[in-house]
């Protein structure tokens, strides 16, 4: 079985946080929440499975956006192929776990918050080791079918809501990005994959974010690392998109806005 490396957890500011008007570094999410939707924020807790392009920066946002716990996973580190999509991959950040790289980057936005990071390979059996009563949302930014079901199953059997994010790759138009449960999805050959599955597993209910584009075909790098899935091109633009949408989503439902 496959044990975590790292597990990094920071307890500042522990127990419920008391929001403050006057912050400037959530006075502009007052504006459009109120004192009331900052504290939810403050006391929620969002895991994120997944630190690669959709990941990293839905977990950006949710941390500017003032979330007061964070769990993060993910097992792989930093690689060069990663800087033209991923918010936490830099030169300086190149070789160094990501579950690491998030966790600094959240405390270094909110210093406040409560981050809880594990250099961990997610697997249908190890699901239930990283949640526990005190996460409020499960965001899957996670590639592997399976994993992603275990998920969704999960969070249904112990009434955590969940979104889940499908393929960004070869897409490229953002437009045609948007929110749907599992069984109301088209086009997306991962929608299709995870939707059979799901109907397999009793799942009800799979909020998903994917793209109704019919994915463009890419020819594999000539020289290119085995490991990476060559046949897999992605803008720069899209997965980050995709995180930004999904943060958005999860805050949204925090404070209570339809």
């Amino acid at each position: 079985m496959q044990v975590d490396l790292r597990q990094d957890e920071c307890a500042a500011g522990a127990g419920q946080r008391t929001s403050e008007a006057g912050d400037a570094r959530t006075s502009r999410t007052a504006r459009v929440v109120g004192a009331e939707g900052v504290e939810r924020l403050e006391n929620a807790t969002v895991a994120v499975f997944g630190l690669g392009g959709v990941g990293s920066s839905c977990a950006e946002a949710l941390a500017r956006a003032g979330v007061g716990s964070l769990v993060l996973i993910d097992r792989d580190e930093v690689e060069e192929s990663n800087i033209n999509r991923q918010a936490l991959a830099f030169y300086s950040t190149i070789g160094r776990r990501k579950a690491e790289v998030m966790a600094a980057m959240v405390r270094d936005i909110s210093p406040h918050a409560r981050v809880t990071a594990h250099d961990a390979f997610v697997t249908e059996d190890r699901v239930g080791e990283f949640i526990d009563d005190s996460v409020d949302y499960i965001v899957d930014a996670l590639d592997t079918v399976t994993t992603k079901l275990a998920l969704a199953a999960y969070a249904q059997q112990k009434g955590i809501a969940y979104v889940g994010s499908m393929g960004a790759a070869n897409k490229r138009y953002p437009e045609e990005l948007r929110f749907a449960d599992i069984y109301d999805t088209r086009t997306c050959p991962l929608c299709r994959a995870v939707r059979k599955q799901a109907r397999k597993r009793g799942i009800e209910h799979m909020r998903v974010l994917y793209s109704a584009e019919q994915p463009i075909a890419v020819a594999a790098a000539e020289g290119a690392l085995r490991r990476e899935r060559t046949e897999l091109g992605t803008f720069s633009f899209m997965p980050p998109i995709m995180g930004q949408m999904i943060a958005g989503d999860v805050i949204k439902s925090i404070v209570g806005i339809e």
